[in-house]
């Protein structure tokens, strides 16, 4: 439950991140959207699986998992 909400929050904040690095450089608000909308959810993807990756390690060498 914890991986979840922490991966909600991020996308959440780099979603805003996003548009509004792109709409400063674009002046546009449909390529701040368009970029806001699919670059995070990349990057969401990408961090739950980088996470993931980071447990096992961390299970491997006998560490408690703090994504639990």
């Amino acid at each position: 439950m914890r991986l979840a909400l922490k991966t909600g929050t991020y996308s959440l904040t780099h979603f805003a991140v996003a548009i509004t690095v792109t709409f400063l450089i674009t002046q546009d608000w449909r390529a701040a959207l368009a970029v806001g909308l699919i670059e995070p959810l990349v990057q969401t993807v990408a961090y739950a699986l980088h996470e993931r990756a980071w447990a096992r390690v961390e299970r491997r060498r006998g560490a408690p998992d703090p994504a639990s």
